[in-house]
């Protein structure tokens, strides 16, 4: 049953994704640090980051001026984002937020984050111009990139050569692989598609070299059904009908089972499945390896996550905030304490950082294989372009503040979508009606009259099963450390 309705809907996976911005206030000027009576100034921090408290401890023994008093709350679809918001809206947010690249321009148009382009002007040099554009909006800077998030393939070595199946270089190849694996043993899979997690399958896209946001002279464009993305809604579409993957909810124990009985042989993911695969399978060790992930005919990524630090709008002590986020991001001790926990394989944002990632995490579990080298590689052939928002966006929207007349379209354009918030309820029957047609039903002009932003629930959620509601998947919180 699972498979018939995968088979069905990875094309109404896109056709699921509609098009509700949210508005909000202004940013604020940041303040310097609050330290009162000689004591340091204290910086609060959510988070659930792998490796997260061991950077923390390592930041407030190594500095005085300032300290991190650090929360720990749920990965943010599945419930750390709402947390966020609502501290916003209350007034008692913390003053460092964790914030992953698609849902940023959602807090943005919120409202929720201060600008810090001034303040982050001295190392946004230190990054890849294509990474550092995904954290500027309406030509500012609202966070600073931890890592990146490359995509790859998972594979288990031992079996591929104990059953002379070359490891796929392209996705035609990954078929043929695909077939063999299941040839090799009927109960066996070389990966899984997971039906709640449209992530992937924007990932996928990027790599394809899809571009689902961007701008044709003054109008926002919106194509979530081109070229690209209809060629891998296809290509996975044909692999689950012909019963060549897994269809399972990802990172669900189902989907951890297998991998232990050995009928799952592969996982098509990101540099941070390392730190995943490592945990969960620690018996396996020794026995899988990491290949780039199958092409299109020539070497290409997306990325599958990352996460960026931003300061609340309401903080009182940003100019320590963005001296904290500087550290987490930029320092090599900090990535020394992450890594070294085992529990994380992040890939730094920051190129220079990498040879100290690669020093830092045990890669023994993949036979000592070095999988920075190959992390960095595929990292070199992501795809330039993609982009979760208008860089270009008008200030006044980014800030919350409609032009003149605008107050009427923007209630008229809310009403066109086919739900509440992320949190509400949705017709599936709707949705089924409309079929594999991947186009949003919001036109662009409408959609740009509200900002021009995917909400981060709209854009990455899908319907739990048989209950109509929208939710994130758990490999939220997998991810959430890359």
């Amino acid at each position: 049953m699972e498979r018939k309705r995968a088979a069905a809907g990875i094309s109404g996976m896109l056709a699921g994704i509609t098009l509700l911005a949210a508005c909000g206030g202004g940013g604020s000027e940041p303040t310097a640090p609050a330290a009162e009576g000689g004591k340091p100034a204290e910086v609060t921090f959510w988070g659930w980051a792998k490796g997260t408290q061991e950077v923390v401890d390592a930041f407030n023994k190594s500095h005085k001026d300032i300290q991190i008093r650090f929360e720990e709350i749920p990965s943010g679809n599945a419930g750390g984002y709402a947390k966020f918001s609502n501290a916003v809206k209350a007034g008692n947010a913390p003053d460092v937020m964790s914030i992953e690249y698609p849902q940023l321009p959602d807090f943005v148009n919120q409202g929720a984050l201060q600008d810090i382009t001034a303040d982050v002007a001295d190392v946004k040099g230190k990054y890849p111009a294509s990474v550092f554009s995904l954290v500027e909006l309406g030509g500012r800077t609202w966070s600073v990139p931890m890592d990146a998030a490359p995509q790859v393939f998972f594979y288990r070595k031992d079996l591929f050569e104990k059953n002379k199946i070359e490891v796929p270089k392209t996705w035609d190849d990954f078929k043929a692989a695909a077939e063999k694996v299941k040839k090799a043993s009927d109960k066996a899979r070389i990966a899984t598609f997971f039906p709640d997690d449209p992530s992937v399958i924007a990932a996928l896209a990027w790599q394809a070299g899809g571009k689902w946001f961007g701008t044709e002279g003054d109008a926002w464009k919106v194509a979530i059904n081109d070229e690209a993305t209809r060629k891998v809604a296809d290509y996975w579409q044909g692999l689950v009908k012909d019963d060549l993957v897994k269809v399972q909810p990802s990172f669900s124990q189902e989907w951890n089972a297998a991998f232990e009985d050995d009928t799952l042989w592969g996982y098509v993911g990101a540099n941070w499945g390392a730190g995943v695969m490592k945990g969960n399978h620690a018996g396996q060790s020794g026995k899988w390896a990491i290949a780039p992930i199958p092409n299109w005919g020539t070497p290409a990524s997306g990325m599958l996550g990352g996460t960026t630090f931003g300061v609340a709008k309401n903080s009182k002590n940003a100019k320590a905030a963005v001296e904290v986020i500087k550290w987490l991001t930029g320092s090599p001790e900090a990535w020394t304490a992450r890594l070294s926990s085992g529990t994380s394989s992040g890939f730094p944002a920051i190129a220079d950082l990498v040879p100290v990632a690669a020093k830092s995490f045990d890669a023994s579990f993949y036979g000592g294989q070095d999988i920075y080298a190959l992390f960095t590689e595929s990292y070199g052939t992501i795809q330039p372009g993609w982009t979760w928002a208008e860089h270009g966006a008008d200030a006044h929207r980014l800030q919350g503040r409609p032009r003149q007349g605008e107050h009427r379209r923007h209630h008229a354009a809310r009403g066109a979508g086919d739900g509440a918030d992320g949190d509400g309820e949705r017709d599936q029957g709707a949705r089924a009606e409309r079929g594999p047609a991947v186009t949003p039903n919001l036109h662009p002009p409408a959609f740009r009259e509200r900002g021009g932003v995917l909400s981060r629930s709209e854009r990455l959620a899908l319907p739990c099963e048989g209950a109509g509601r929208v939710r994130r998947p758990a490999s939220c919180g997998e991810r959430g450390l890359r």
